[in-house]
């Protein structure tokens, strides 16, 4: 038979290490003649040698004589320690004859005047795995449960439960005896043990005892009434006539004084009923914790609880009337938190509770203008614009009453917002014919107020798009002067540099700049700041278009020449007067050479670039023509184009919000009905039971959003993940299962004995290279010849890094002339690909983390593939990445492809990365060539991944292709 190390573990205790080497003769020597300190000493040092697996058997009987009869506390609760993890038995499996002697002192423990004493010991018997060892001392144990001390009898009840699971022979009568115990109880904690008992050994017993006291549950303590709601559960789940007898009790547990209990009666009532009562009063309660507890870890567990009833359909309806409850949510500081319930509400929100929800979310924009600048706070604004930019694509009717809002926006100091209301206003007035005024209007009263360089030359693509009356054209124009200031530009810039001014200027100058001081003589001198004022003045008083050229940023002089052109031709098309056309043609040919001299002056930070003057002639050359193909471009092509990429974008969200819909079950028409009065279990939902379920998840690992593909691969990829660590023809064979549970990696690593020889203390040592930390130390084993066993290590992932785990096995052959023998491992190399799920990101996110991040690997392709989508394909399924470069934008051959990926850990760390690559046009059978651009916040996750996408490439063709 295969021998099992899994031992469950009770005590951990650390070993440090700088602590002395000690012998076995000076241990003895300090048990026997030390003083109290000295002896606890010892026995410390003894415990931490036997569970470094060293074998000290002559150390016991002197333990039994010297300080066993000790009746110091600290020596007593080392000692329980000490005979939890001392080997009790031969090495044919007899007790040892010494454990007599212990076996008196476990019962006069028992009997000690000590209630602490007595506890502590009970406690300790729970561990114990030797019947010899228990059955003499099993009517103290009756007696503890008499004791005047709840922590006495609580424990008592414990290791009667103990020992009736595990050896029911010597205490058969044991739920009857706790039944009584029950009964007669006070003491909550004490209950709550009697009952737990009952329910695992007995449960008629405990539904008589929930039975008798039904009415009184709600006055329980909480950890009675966590037990309760767990028997409630398992009775329901396996006899679903009793629900009507209990469910009621539920419900009275949602409004238990403790969260804990809440939680837990609230999920027990949706799983055992689907009523829209039931769920409201379920949904009610996850929303009262959430917002009443302080710990954000707990508010986004109970979230996801939240949204997880959400995936129901007939769930979802009950939720769509608790809206504005969820948005109350809110209110928490926590930025995830309050992401996530937007996430929500917006996924809910129908069109009866629009309206409410956009007053609700105008009230936090209010709130975030008063608060304290922070990086959340930029966040959330961010965060509340989306979600009204949504609201308003999805609910027309309330974009009237947004937009004005959201433009307040525009003059944020808050670029990130600013530029989302941009978005949602260019969106907006491309679908919402009759609000444009409304939009035209508003963004020219904010236009002066904007702060942010990409926000002033979206606005004035839209102004220069949509403003389509000749008013609207003539105050768009009088806006854009008076934010350049006078022209021309260079000639106003050189008066104010050479210090002229006009008298206005000169007397608010003069006023404030001259300053009378006293000196050390005592007598009065005058100061004057006069340049230097002025020069502050005016860079102070800069209009911001012309701070925006100054500053050396020419694109928004092209932007501002694109914006004149479509303004001037659709003036010209709307006023038949030729002077007037003229006029504005003139004074928008003016604005743009005052920007062409500008940027060729030498007078900004930076000169003007080549591409953006050549921009600015085409529009002086486009005003001067007029040619109608030309004209076509300007005034119809650009708003097209906006068109079709709205569109494309819808479409492209369309598909994303269809691939997350679940496919709905499809019944055909011979299929049997199922009866709930009928059948002795629910149907496809509630056979699987919870508890057992949320258990196997936490040990095993969460399953993948339940696709049966997944599923049915799951003894594939097991055998996949099986990594050889000896060779077969080496002493000892070993192969480990690594399992990856994201922060934990668990080794499963089985261990053959292939020699004729029985090997002593056999002992898996491993290390660990990376971001990984071994928890524990396996214990040592004895195989006998031919046998084998499975050892279990546990291993903690701090980062996304490769991670490389090496050791040995180490034994000893009994009556072999060497010391010990080693047999080395092949080494195990962590995939990063485990942590590593695809993500998506705005183009502006992904273009600031790129900017931001510093660390960049830089990777060549070298691969034997020959199409560029087919490179890509295999790329992004190597890596776990998401490609953010739409599919239009990859459509065609061209001999060339450039895309954009993303990737987040389960560790929050983003990756980027660039794909560059090319291929001649008139090669095909050429391989792909060009590179692949890896930037990262860590320098790990960049060169991991840039190892992973090198071992990729050198596959063979046929397996990339599949």
């Amino acid at each position: 038979m295969a021998n099992s190390i899994e031992q469950p573990c009770y005590t951990l205790i650390n070993v440090t290490s700088e602590s002395e080497s000690y012998n076995e003769l000076q241990l003895k020597m300090d048990l026997e003649k030390g003083d109290i300190k000295v002896k606890i000493e010892a026995l410390k040092k003894v415990i931490h040698m036997i569970l470094a697996g060293e074998r000290i058997p002559g150390v016991l009987m002197t333990i039994i004589r010297f300080v066993l009869p000790l009746q110091d506390h600290t020596v007593k609760k080392l000692l329980l320690i000490f005979w939890e993890i001392v080997p009790k038995t031969t090495s044919d499996g007899k007790l040892l004859h010494e454990m007599i002697l212990v076996c008196d002192a476990y019962r006069k423990d028992l009997q000690h005047p000590n209630e602490f004493v007595r506890g502590s010991t009970l406690r300790f018997l729970c561990k114990l795995k030797e019947p010899e060892l228990l059955e003499p001392i099993m009517p103290a144990i009756r007696a503890c449960l008499e004791h005047r001390h709840s922590y006495v009898r609580r424990n008592a009840v414990l290791a009667i439960f103990t020992i009736f699971k595990n050896f029911e022979f010597l205490i058969p009568d044991a739920p009857e005896l706790v039944a009584n115990f029950l009964d007669i109880e006070q003491d909550m904690s004490c209950k709550r043990n009697a009952f737990l008992m009952l329910l695992h050994a007995d449960q008629e017993r405990a539904l008589a005892y929930l039975a008798s006291c039904l009415d009184q549950v709600s006055s329980f303590g909480d950890i009675l009434q966590l037990v309760i709601v767990e028997l409630i559960y398992k009775v329901c789940h396996a006899n679903p006539s009793e629900r009507s007898r209990f469910i009621r009790c539920i419900y009275n547990l949602l409004n238990s004084t403790s969260a804990a209990v809440r939680y837990e009666a609230a999920g027990t009532l949706v799983t055992l009923s689907s009523a829209p009562t039931a769920i409201k009063a379920a949904a009610s309660s996850y929303i009262d914790l959430i917002i009443k507890e302080s710990d954000n870890n707990v508010k986004l567990i109970v979230l996801d609880r939240l949204i997880a009833l959400k995936e129901h359909p007939t769930h979802e309806r009950v939720l769509q009337d608790l809206v504005m409850d969820i948005l109350r949510v809110l209110a928490s500081p926590d930025i995830e938190v309050r992401r996530k319930t937007l996430s929500l509400a917006l996924e809910l929100v129908s069109s009866r509770n629009i309206e409410e929800m956009v007053l609700v979310l105008k009230k936090e924009v209010a709130k975030t203008h008063n608060l304290v600048e922070h990086e959340d706070t930029g966040k959330y604004r961010q965060l509340l614009v989306r979600t009204l930019h949504t609201c308003c694509i999805k609910f027309p009717d309330v974009a009237a009453t947004v937009i004005p809002v959201l433009l307040e926006f525009l003059s944020d100091t808050n670029e990130l917002a600013a530029s989302d209301v941009l978005v949602f206003v260019r969106e907006a007035i491309q679908k919402f014919d009759n609000l444009r005024p409304l939009i035209v209007e508003r963004l020219l009263d904010a236009f002066a107020s904007i702060k942010s360089v990409k926000v002033h030359r979206a606005a004035l693509w839209i102004l220069g798009e949509y403003a389509v009356t000749a008013d609207d054209i003539q105050t768009v124009m009088s806006q854009i002067r008076q934010t350049l200031g006078e022209i021309p530009l260079v000639e106003d810039e050189l008066k104010k540099a050479s210090g002229e001014k006009t008298e206005e200027d000169a007397n608010s100058s003069s006023v404030g700049t001259v300053q009378k001081l006293v000196t050390s003589d005592g007598t009065y001198a005058t100061q004057s700041a006069f340049s230097a004022s002025v020069n502050i003045k005016k860079t102070e008083a800069r209009p911001p278009l012309r701070q925006y050229l100054m500053d050396g940023d020419f694109f928004m002089g092209a932007s501002l020449g694109t914006t004149l052109v479509k303004l001037a031709l659709r003036y010209i098309s709307l006023v038949s007067d030729c002077v007037r056309q003229n006029r504005f043609c003139a004074e928008a040919m003016l604005i743009i050479t005052s920007v062409l001299h500008l940027g060729k002056s030498g007078l900004p930070s930076k000169p003007i670039t080549n591409d953006d003057a050549d921009r600015l002639f085409l529009c002086l050359h486009v005003l001067s023509d007029r040619s109608p193909e030309i004209i076509s471009i300007f005034s119809q092509q650009c708003r097209n184009a906006l068109s079709i990429m709205l569109s494309a974008k819808a479409e492209e969200e369309a598909s994303i919000n269809k691939a997350k819909e679940k496919p709905g079950n499809e019944v055909q028409a011979d299929h049997p009905i199922s009866f709930l009065q009928l059948s002795s279990q629910r149907g496809d939902q509630a056979t699987e039971n919870v508890f057992e379920l949320s258990l196997s998840q936490a040990l095993a690992g969460s399953r993948r959003d339940g696709n049966s593909k997944e599923v049915g691969m799951s003894g594939a990829t097991k055998l996949n993940k099986v990594t050889q660590l000896t060779g077969f023809s080496d002493p000892v064979y070993a192969e480990a299962y690594v399992h990856v549970n994201q922060y934990d990696i668990v080794l499963d690593v089985l261990i053959v004995n292939q020699t004729g020889s029985t090997l002593q203390n056999c002992t898996l040592e491993l290390a660990t290279l990376g971001d990984l930390k071994l928890v524990e130390r396996p214990q040592p084993v004895v195989l006998a010849p031919k046998d084998f066993c499975n050892i279990k290590a546990n291993v903690k992932v701090a980062s996304t890094e490769n991670g490389i785990i090496f050791g040995n096995i180490v034994y000893d052959v009994s009556g072999a002339a060497s010391d010990r023998y080693v047999v080395v491992l092949n080494d195990i190399h962590i995939d990063i690909m485990d942590y590593i799920v695809p993500a998506s990101c705005t183009d502006t996110e992904f273009r600031q983390m790129w900017a931001e991040f510093e660390w960049e690997n830089k990777v060549s392709v070298y691969t034997n593939l020959t199409d560029l989508h087919e490179y890509l394909n295999h790329l992004l399924k190597s890596t776990n990445m998401k490609c953010l470069t739409p599919v239009k934008a990859l459509s065609g051959q061209c001999g060339f492809m450039a895309a954009n990926m993303y990737a987040r850990s389960i560790f929050g760390e983003d990756a980027l990365a660039n794909l560059s690559i090319e291929k001649p046009y008139n090669k095909p059978d050429a391989p792909v060539t060009g590179h692949i651009r890896i930037r990262a916040k860590s320098q790990g996750m960049a060169l991991s991944l840039g190892d992973k996408i090198n071992m990729a490439q050198k596959r063979p063709q046929k397996s990339c292709g599949q």
